[in-house]
């Protein structure tokens, strides 16, 4: 009993350094044990009971211990503790401590604290030089955000920053990220997206591989081509680059933005972007376009800006300016457009020029109205000028007015209605198609019915004047109506033409009379 005492007073005394140490390493020393003994034909030192070791700023405790004290190593069982400068705690079952590393292994139920976090795992590796915990078989990073686990992961305690690979899961009161690698800020609650990764929310769910994640504050910032889901999946914003915030719904898009909206089938595309998911609008410039697929034929529309509005009734899309678009059975420019899809109505305006086969209209405005298959009618607003080609070089039939009507009928102009100041130049023809001659009408109102691009049926009033001139009597003058200009070239020819720019000559420019009026005021 006496030598078990001696013992125990030496053992809080701290053992003189060795000399076989390196000076850069200091050896461990021991500060309290309530016994300590040695076993025979063993080097390791025995520490019972209230067991406490120091190394270098950090504080052990344990039940008992084995310490190896010559080759700087110890190992402890049970309640064990580690200290690092009152920042760092760790527990555990077991600890294997090696002094000249600075190595600790903590083994099963093992518990790494910091002011930012606490770490759960059963297998700890911690590098005290490097301020680096590790763990290989499954772990918990909790704090006051979420809670964080993987299959292998690693704590950086001075840095307050988190790796972790391999079925990463990230739980948030608000969303669930799911990803292959990701880094974690336990100081700023921001999660790098290292790998393919998801995000789960009621609002909808993302996909990336590469960026970062507020789970603060909801921002993100998103790289390579990431995507982005309403919650119903019908909604999906691509982009190179995407700064989204998941609380606001609010989108940035920089590189290659595409929107499509799978329920009302329409995609919008560009090189920036702004979509509020919640409001549903969003906007396009730099190489912008859309294309509406709702319909028979899709629509393909282009425009140095696009806004897109859709609600429970359908879509808007707003275009301006240098407006192109095509469709098979229409193609047409503008300055300014807003087509309405529940309407099926494109309504143009400055300088708007439509096609449709052989005919070009013009006008001050233009709204065109669509069906499941093709154009169904043109309205001409205030200033109206038609023209068909015919199959013969330089032979064009011409109506103006200040306003037109032409109803279409498989894609086929049927009917024309001209209102205000009516004037006509058709080429008649006999059955077999000969030219009889160019007839030339002035009225108040004229409408006509065409089939097989063929006159059917002309109809003046209240008063007319007409006049019929043979080929072979006809003027260059007399084969034009005033203001005619046939701007064929303007006119987008397929899907990817709509990005051309729509510069006109000067002498092309359609200026309308001052003499038509709405509403008693003046047209500019």
């Amino acid at each position: 009993m006496l030598f078990a005492i001696i013992l125990c007073v030496n053992a809080q005394q701290p053992p003189p350094i060795s000399s076989n140490n390196n000076s850069d390493t200091q050896i461990i020393e021991l500060r309290q044990a309530d016994l300590l003994f040695k076993r025979k034909d063993s080097e390791a030192q025995i520490l019972k009971d209230h067991v406490v070791l120091y190394h270098q700023g950090a504080t052990m405790e344990c039940d008992s211990a084995y310490w190896f004290e010559k080759e700087n190593i110890f190992e402890a069982f049970s309640n064990v503790r580690m200290n690092q400068g009152d920042t760092v705690f760790a527990y555990g079952d077991y600890l294997h401590y090696d002094g000249n590393l600075q190595l600790a292994k903590l083994r099963y139920n093992v518990r790494l604290e910091d002011k930012r976090a606490t770490l759960f795992t059963d297998s700890l590796d911690y590098d005290r030089m490097l301020n680096l915990g590790y763990y290989f078989d499954g772990g918990l990073l909790v704090d006051e955000e979420n809670e964080l686990t993987s299959f292998w992961g690693q704590y950086d305690t001075e840095m307050k920053v988190a790796l972790f690979s391999d079925s990463v899961k990230l739980v948030n009161e608000n969303f669930t990220l799911y990803s292959d690698t990701l880094r974690y800020s336990t100081e700023t609650n921001v999660a790098d997206i290292l790998g393919p990764s998801t995000i789960v929310s009621d609002s909808g769910y993302i996909y990336s591989t590469r960026g970062w994640y507020n789970t603060a504050t909801d921002d993100a910032q998103l790289l390579d081509r990431s995507q982005v889901f309403s919650d119903d999946g019908s909604k999906v914003l691509i982009g190179d680059t995407i700064f989204y915030n998941r609380g606001t719904g609010i989108a940035q898009v920089y590189g290659q933005l595409f929107l499509q909206d799978t329920l009302h089938n329409v995609i919008l595309r560009g090189d920036y972007g702004y979509y509020d998911e919640k409001i549903e609008y969003a906007l396009a410039t730099d190489s912008a376009y859309a294309i509406d697929y709702s319909q028979k034929d899709s629509l393909f529309l282009h425009g140095d800006t696009l806004k897109m509005i859709t609600d429970s009734i359908g879509r808007q899309i707003f275009a301006y300016p240098n407006v192109r678009f095509y469709r098979v059975d229409l193609q047409g420019i503008c300055d300014t457009m807003h087509y309405v899809s529940a309407d099926s109505i494109l309504y143009l305006k400055k300088d708007p020029v439509i096609w449709n086969e052989d005919n070009q209209l013009m006008g001050d405005a233009i709204d065109v109205y669509l069906n499941d298959s093709t154009i169904e009618k043109a309205v001409v607003k205030n200033y109206a000028f038609a023209i068909q080609k015919r199959p013969v070089e330089n032979q064009f039939n011409q109506l103006k007015g200040k306003n037109l009507t032409a109803h279409f009928v498989n894609g086929e102009i049927r009917h024309v209605l001209v209102e205000g100041s009516a004037e006509s130049l058709y080429y008649l023809l006999e059955k077999d198609s000969t030219v009889i001659g160019l007839n030339r009408t002035e009225s108040p109102y004229l409408s006509m019915d065409l089939f097989d691009e063929k006159l059917e049926k002309l109809k003046l009033w209240p008063s007319t004047k007409a006049q019929t001139v043979p080929l072979s009597q006809l003027k260059p003058d007399d084969e034009t109506l005033k203001g005619f200009v046939w701007i064929d070239y303007l006119r987008p020819i397929n899907k990817y033409d709509i990005f051309r720019r729509n510069e006109r000559n000067a002498s092309e420019m359609i200026v309308p009379p001052r003499r038509f009026a709405r509403d008693d005021i003046l047209l500019e």
